[in-house]
């Protein structure tokens, strides 16, 4: 299993602000549908994290999978969803 670091997200072109597609490194050449994430993430095939630009702390990325919605990925750090993903610039 990969342990592999987000460091940009996509998002659509409609400016649906809290909707990621796409999430990627370009340093490692890189960049998955958040489908593909979700589903290695199921797998346990790799892991996925960011790293906080403030404070250099690591937050896991998780699954979220709410009623009648489509699964999505989120931030996990300190016992609590955040939305670290968010705050990551656009991928080029």
């Amino acid at each position: 299993m990969a342990d592999v670091r987000i460091t940009c997200i996509t998002k659509p072109q409609n400016g649906n602000h809290e909707h990621i597609t796409h999430v990627g490194n370009p340093a490692n050449n890189w960049k998955w549908p958040v489908a593909d994430v979700v589903r290695s993430i199921d797998a346990k095939t790799n892991t996925f994290y960011v790293l906080d630009s403030k404070t250099g702390r690591r937050a896991d990325v998780g699954v979220v999978r709410p009623q009648n919605h489509a699964p999505y990925i989120r931030t996990y750090a300190d016992g609590h969803w955040s939305d670290n993903l968010l705050s990551l610039p656009a991928c080029a």
